[in-house]
């Protein structure tokens, strides 16, 4: 029945023009050919296509087959069935208007979802390939338009991360890369082949270029590569990254002009304007231009010798920033890679400090703190610590006193404020023995400084369990302080030219803001928990009884409900820290009433 109806729809339009054909007409014939194909006469349809006849209503209608043969190429697993429909595809992106195919395959890539989306993107590409080619005016936005619609399927993918996932892309995403790359080749090539730069020419070029500055934000922003040098050679994302930037060098966009215009106005990229929602992804997709070149070195042979590794860094910074505001943890990870690997360049010491004058000078620190305090994963936290101080080591003096000084006053925890103090430690240190001029860890400039350190934020009310690491990093830099610096060198530094701290010249302030306040704060909070502590175990045989957990409230809040043995184990733990204060204060106080009475002595000359 199906094939009587085609055959009577294909007899009536063959005696009309082709501008005769109704919109009825199309319906039936669309109808009708589904049908042939639901009831498996395919034999049949194949032969309506073939006919030299039928090639004005095939090349006006047929187009409406490509959804039924697509869909039965997808799931009917019969071999020679398989192979009929693959021929009958090859005649409809042969025979049919390009216009419409084009459309049509379009809307059958955006159809699917899940794993079918690379399945059906493998299936069409070559022929949606084919009917752009055939297309000989507006080439450029049909081009843009495939590789938008492409592009937004495979973005809906999921990256794979490890080699395992890699090799058995059960979602198809590196074979669809693979395959995308030799989709766009020809185009690549007919932009860069076209001597006379005609502005249809710059168009595919634009278009070319969105596409790949999409293709470096995903999948190429989150997904990791392989190290080994063997494994690296077959790794397909690698493999398409390398063919990006190759794209971006043949339509006249080597890397070093991408990298290096990142932050500057828009006019800089001559003719192209981006939608604002593409505008938004050049800061991703330029940090991870950024990344592919200077850590996993594709195409870095083309980078100038001759630029300087602080030149190198300030672009980069712009980049590292850019990874270190997002929240996967494999972006977080490239940032700190594409950090490390330019600060390596460069000698300890000899970053100016002139460059923290450069917002992403400062806000990259800060980026690294959030990693350290924040970043789920012990691994990239740690990482991110080493960075820091890495950080710190390539600055010069000054430039270590300003990161010391914004850190302190924005990083909020205090285990990074223990980590800046132990730093400013190593740095008076240094200075104390004079192994390079540093003017600006002794003197008027240290105190300054210290004022940051040797302080309690809110006096005697402040937590001092939550700050125990600061607290405890202070009294050591203050130990250190008192031990290494005499009295008598304060006052007559200025004569003798001698290196000193300051230390004993701001004493008075450092006991009122800092020392006795502490004791204070200690001797209230061992009171409040010892008082818990007596309060818990009264309570212990209660709760014991009954089987269930107890709560305590420690600094007006309430602890999670524990067991009465984890709850006391959490009181004396808190205890320990506030006795290991205490005895590092004590040391403290020990010290400087030794130190001030040997220089009393010395200036009444009693021995």
């Amino acid at each position: 029945m199906a094939v009587e109806e085609l055959q009577s729809i294909i007899e009536r339009c063959q005696i009309l023009e082709e501008q005769d054909f109704k919109e009825e007409d199309f319906g039936l014939f669309q109808l009708a050919g589904q049908r042939c194909i639901d009831e498996g006469h395919i034999d049949q349809l194949l032969e309506v296509i073939q006919n030299e006849k039928n090639k004005v209503i095939i090349k006006n209608m047929g187009w409406n087959l490509i959804g039924p043969v697509v869909r039965c190429l997808l799931w009917n697993n019969k071999e020679d069935d398989k192979r009929k429909y693959f021929l009958m595809l090859d005649l409809l992106v042969k025979l049919c208007n390009p216009k419409e195919l084009l459309l049509g395959l379009l809307e059958l890539i955006e159809e699917p979802s899940g794993k079918q989306i690379s399945q059906i993107i493998l299936l069409l590409l070559q022929p949606l390939q084919t009917v752009i080619q055939k297309l000989h005016s507006n080439k450029s936005y049909s081009v843009g338009l495939a590789l938008s619609t492409i592009w937004s399927q495979l973005s809906l993918l999921p990256v794979p991360y490890s080699k395992e996932q890699i090799q058995t892309d059960d979602y198809g995403l590196c074979r669809c890369c693979k395959a995308l790359i030799e989709f766009t080749k020809p185009f690549v090539k007919e932009a860069t082949d076209d001597k006379e730069n005609s502005l249809e020419n710059q168009r595919l070029k634009d278009e070319l270029l969105k596409f790949c500055f999409k293709s470096l934000k995903c999948p190429l922003l989150t997904a990791q590569f392989l190290e080994q040098s063997e494994e690296a050679e077959n790794d397909p994302l690698r493999s398409f990254a390398s063919e990006i930037i190759g794209f971006l060098s043949a339509i006249g966009y080597p890397f070093p002009k991408m990298i290096f215009n990142h932050g500057k106005k828009k006019k800089t990229w001559d003719y192209l304007e981006f939608e604002e929602e593409e505008d938004k992804q050049l800061a991703d997709s330029l940090a991870s231009l950024a990344y592919l070149v200077f850590v996993q070195g594709i195409s870095i042979d083309q980078l100038p010798m001759v630029l300087s590794p602080s030149y190198l860094l300030q672009f980069n910074m712009g980049h590292i920033e850019v990874f270190l505001q997002r929240t996967e943890e494999s972006v977080f990870s490239k940032g700190l890679d594409l950090l490390e690997n330019s600060l390596l360049r460069m000698e300890d010491n000899s970053l100016l400090h002139q460059y923290l004058e450069i917002k992403s000078f400062l806000t990259v620190p800060q980026g690294l703190v959030k990693v350290m305090t924040l970043c789920p994963d012990e691994t990239l936290r740690k990482k991110g610590l080493a960075m820091l101080q890495l950080y710190i080591n390539k600055l010069d003096s000054q430039g270590k006193y300003t990161l010391f000084r914004c850190l302190l006053n924005t990083s909020n925890h205090s285990g990074v404020e223990a980590f800046i103090i132990q730093n400013i430690k190593n740095q008076i240190d240094m200075s104390l023995k004079r192994t390079h001029n540093n003017k600006w860890f002794t003197g008027p400039q240290l105190i300054s400084l210290l004022d940051l350190v040797l302080f309690l934020p809110e006096g005697a009310e402040t937590d001092l369990l939550q700050n125990s690491d600061r607290i405890m990093a202070s009294l050591n830099l203050l130990r250190y302080l008192v031990i290494k610096d005499n009295e008598n060198d304060n006052q007559v530094s200025e004569f003798f030219e001698k290196e000193t701290t300051g230390l004993w010249t701001e004493l008075g302030k450092i006991e009122n803001n800092f020392l006795k306040p502490l004791h204070t704060g200690l001797n209230m909070s061992k009171a409040h928990y010892e008082a818990e502590i007596k309060n818990s175990q009264e309570n212990s045989q209660e709760v014991e009884r009954s089987k269930d957990f107890c709560s305590v409230t420690v600094g007006g809040e309430e602890m999670p409900k524990m067991p009465p043995e984890m709850q006391l184990k959490v009181l004396h733990s808190a205890l320990f820290t506030f006795d290991l204060i205490e005895s590092v204060l004590a040391r403290v106080e020990e010290l400087i009433e030794i130190k001030t009475k040997s220089t009393s002595e010395e200036n009444t000359g009693i021995k």
